[in-house]
């Protein structure tokens, strides 16, 4: 009788069809999983294309990601408030107001996308000048930064509506655009990188041309989505009211600063962190590269349970109810958990024939390899920090999010990598190493937040005065 019921235990609580809690998580998780895995893979295809150009082609291209991540930034402020208050208000069944939010964002986004555009286009030399960039790359990078800047626009807007549809639960309307247009980036990439089909013969500004176009159609398809589809609760009208709302703004920014802040620090760390593992030269570079872009296999799957902690964690607050919003985030947070133990061995047994797929380089290929067994080691940190920060931001709560990205990246990933690499000369295994201690700590400190509690009480304090 006690083996049977155990068995039922197991069985219930591993069953999706049984747990509705389960199959809400599932359901919002996987299209978000897909969209980010695939959103990988495609930039993996990108970088191996690149990559049979030349080592400096992977450098040059590699020296301009965490500048454009900088410039990105701002949008982080824009698009967590959005997620978190359309969840808010979904929870809440205020459409309305969680229209309203939406036509907020697309106006604010519209805006910084074409600052943002024009700064990167504008200081793309110098930008790429600090980045520490070798004279073999220094032309190529600033013409591809350039390029890519140009679209920057195109691609704030995209990330204001998928911000407006996750907060909504509809995570599989942006899954169809930004996989669909990330395929026809890639086809892009064929054809201009190599010059086939006719197409001339662009190198690396070909790939910058074919994802700057890319960021237009997964623009155009997503207003095509809020506008004429009627295939989300997030439809909108040509002739609404975009006239900004001070109160909303207030409310996107008390929320999203913090996380705009938080971009800040962790993506100036980066830049600095990449600074110093292009110090090691253009081989190390280059596999630090190959590294962080094969990364992005176990990157996608825990931002994807961060979606859907800050979506369901923000409609079961919406709707009053911690308990259930708690229950959520646990279950993400084991969820997450599970899938990252499961990459990071794949790593372990496949990480020399996965950096194979870059690079015929051998010295680079072996050096990669290293760098993602590493990588492995980090992953229970690295899920346990993007899940549970998914739902401490669901609740508001972006301030935690921010202490620990302080505290990991520019103690661990900043300072300590630059010892480990100036100092105690252990190289790019130097900089990982760091790397993973910087997921710990921010794990940490994102773990014992959530196990306060006190990120219940946010809402209210926001919410103050309430939407009419």
């Amino acid at each position: 009788m006690k083996h049977l019921g155990l068995k039922q235990l197991i069985k219930n609580r591993f069953n999706f069809h049984s747990n509705p809690m389960w199959q809400e998580i599932i359901q919002i998780t996987w299209p978000a999983f897909i969209e980010l895995v695939m959103s990988t893979l495609f930039g993996m295809v990108d970088m191996m294309m690149v990559g049979r150009l030349s080592p400096a082609a992977i450098a040059a291209v590699g020296l301009t990601n965490q500048p454009v991540r900088l410039l990105m930034a701002i949008f982080a402020a824009v698009n967590i408030g959005t997620t978190t208050l359309v969840a808010w208000n979904i929870g809440a069944k205020k459409l309305g107001n969680a229209r309203s939010v939406t036509r907020q964002i697309l106006v604010i986004n519209t805006i910084l996308g074409i600052m943002m555009g024009a700064l990167g286009v504008l200081s793309a030399r110098p930008i790429i000048r600090f980045m520490g960039a070798k004279p073999d790359t220094i032309d190529t990078a600033t013409l591809y930064f350039q390029i890519i800047s140009s679209g920057l626009v195109f691609q704030a807007i995209t990330m204001g509506i998928t911000a407006s549809l996750r907060g909504a639960g509809e995570t599989k309307i942006p899954m169809l655009y930004n996989v669909g247009s990330n395929l026809l980036n890639v086809f892009g990439n064929y054809v201009l990188i190599y010059g086939k089909l006719g197409f001339p013969q662009l190198g690396v500004a070909g790939a910058a041309i074919s994802t700057t176009c890319s960021m237009l159609i997964a623009c155009l398809i997503g207003l095509y989505v809020i506008y004429f589809s009627r295939q989300s609760r997030i439809s909108l009208k040509i002739k609404d009211d975009y006239r900004l709302d001070l109160n909303t703004v207030k409310k996107v920014f008390s929320i999203g600063l913090p996380a705009a802040m938080e971009q800040f620090v962790l993506q100036s760390g980066l830049i600095l962190f990449a600074r110093t593992v292009s110090s090691l030269g253009t081989s190390s570079f280059a596999a630090h590269q190959i590294g962080l872009n094969i990364s992005g296999l176990s990157f996608a799957p825990s931002m994807a349970f961060g979606v859907a902690a800050t979506t369901l964690v923000g409609q079961s607050l919406g709707a009053d109810e911690e308990e259930k919003a708690e229950r959520y985030a646990q279950v993400v947070h084991k969820l997450a958990i599970g899938v990252a133990c499961f990459i990071g061995l794949m790593y372990i047994l496949f990480s020399h024939q996965l950096a194979q797929l870059y690079t015929s380089d051998f010295g680079v290929a072996a050096l990669a390899g290293t760098v993602l067994k590493i990588l492995a080691l980090g992953l229970p940190g690295q899920s346990t920090q993007l899940s549970l920060s998914g739902a401490l931001r669901g609740a508001g709560d972006t301030m935690y999010p921010l202490y620990a990205s302080m505290l990991g990246i520019w103690v661990f990933r900043v300072f300590m990598a630059y010892v480990f690499v100036k100092i105690f000369h252990w190289g790019l295994i130097g900089a990982w190493i760091a790397f993973a201690l910087d997921q710990y700590t921010r794990s940490l400190v994102i773990y014992f937040r959530f196990r306060s509690g006190k990120w219940k009480t946010i809402r209210s304090r926001v919410e103050k005065p309430k939407f009419s």
